[in-house]
């Protein structure tokens, strides 16, 4: 690889890959990490999809099996038991952790995912606040005795931006923005800064899709997926505690499935849900990775995806913009 902003050497840099969800990540780094490698420089795969960390869900979350991952290493999949409470700050650790693992034994750390903070998180050197345990259940017990639209009034106050991106019902989300400006004084920090400092010389690759085709192949995934057995998946995960998970019986797909076995829902509802809020979940994708202006896009379609990717690591293009 060229110096061109990324290291060298011992310390290859970082390839990000993202995307919203269908467009193929997983795909092109697989592709990217066999090709780097007939090249002599071996690639690991890093997941920066949040649900994808957690055991037993694979259907939903897409993940591949041991058999497609061409034999290539991948880390951060099935970390996390479905009644873990997935976070921002442990991914974060954990993810550098693993990469500068990689990044030592001289191969490529490939980051891939959709899950924009999580990608943020390690792409960007910011960093977490602290937690107060006693202030934590001050805000948790108001959160349980009053609902959620009490902490959004009071978040708007203090924090109008984080209140707008939060919402007024994700209660666990308000309890953190509040935590945080109380703890700080300052904005609850989980939007990305004006100009970003690098954690380490990186090159973020995006896929993109045009939204009409993205939408039928969202809708297509959906589907198949319940197809595959997603309900049947879900019920299995019920004895794991999949249904006192705070972060995994929320997820996309797995909480609508978990509607359906309750019998809440019908099938057709749950798909039919299940494809609204995925489109949803796209465009907020969309929104997110837009916002760096040093990605550079590539169109899932694309005949020459790979090797247009892999122009764009050993090409000369800039992976950290000029100070």
């Amino acid at each position: 690889m060229h110096d061109h902003g990324r290291a060298t050497g011992a310390d290859p840099g970082l390839v990000v890959v993202v995307g919203p969800t269908g467009t193929g990540k997983s795909d092109l780094s697989l592709d990217l990490a066999e090709r780097l490698a007939a090249g002599g420089t071996p690639a690991e795969i890093v997941n920066a999809d949040a649900m994808q960390l957690y055991r037993g869900m694979d259907i939903g979350t897409a993940k591949l099996t041991v058999a497609e991952r061409r034999g290539i290493p991948h880390h951060l999949l099935d970390v996390l038991a479905v009644t873990d409470e997935a976070t921002v700050a442990r991914y974060q650790i954990e993810a550098r952790a693993a990469i500068t693992e990689i990044s030592s034994r001289g191969a490529v750390p490939i980051l891939v995912g959709g899950s924009g903070l999580y990608v943020s998180s390690v792409v960007f050197d910011f960093q977490f606040p602290g937690t107060d345990p006693v202030l934590r259940a001050r805000l948790e017990a108001e959160l349980t005795e009053l609902g959620p639209g009490v902490l959004y009034t009071r978040l708007k106050v203090v924090d109008p931006e984080a209140a707008v991106r939060i919402g007024a019902s994700n209660g666990r989300r308000l309890v953190r923005a509040l935590e945080v400006v109380e703890l700080t004084g300052a904005p609850h920090a989980a939007a990305l800064p004006g100009a970003p400092v690098y954690w380490r010389p990186s090159i973020t690759l995006g896929l993109r899709s045009p939204r009409e085709e993205l939408t039928a192949r969202l809708d297509a995934r959906v589907t198949g997926m319940w197809a595959a057995g997603l309900t049947d998946e879900v019920e299995a995960l019920i004895p794991a505690g999949i249904e006192t998970g705070v972060t995994a019986s929320r997820a996309i797909g797995y909480a609508q499935a978990l509607g359906e076995l309750r019998g809440t829902l019908t099938r057709a509802e749950a798909i039919e849900q299940t494809q609204q809020f995925t489109r949803r979940y796209a465009r907020r994708q969309v929104s997110w990775f837009k916002r760096s202006p040093h990605t550079h896009w590539i169109d899932s379609a694309a005949a020459d995806r790979v090797q247009q990717a892999l122009d764009r690591i050993d090409g000369g293009v800039p992976a950290v913009p000029p100070s």
